[in-house]
């Protein structure tokens, strides 16, 4: 099972799964804040909506739908 670090805590990942499965497994609900101030997360979870957006490694914007899950891989929220 990968072990990712999110906002500095680690966290157990299923092996396979996108990076937004593996947050909301987490039981993270907030991937992200609007410009307006409310709390965002994954809704379509195939790249269209673009609500996923975290930091994953310093790379800014990524969708984390899209990514899957590998040891050590670090996102901030």
């Amino acid at each position: 099972m990968p072990e990712i670090r999110v906002d500095g805590m680690l966290v157990n990942a299923a092996e396979g799964v996108s990076l937004a499965v593996a947050l909301l497994s987490a039981g993270r609900t907030r991937f992200r804040t609007s410009l307006s101030g409310e709390p965002r997360a994954a809704v379509c979870g195939m790249g269209v909506c673009m609500e996923c957006r975290v930091t994953i490694d310093g790379q800014p914007h990524r969708l984390a739908c899209q990514v899957q899950v590998r040891e050590g891989i670090e996102v901030r929220t």
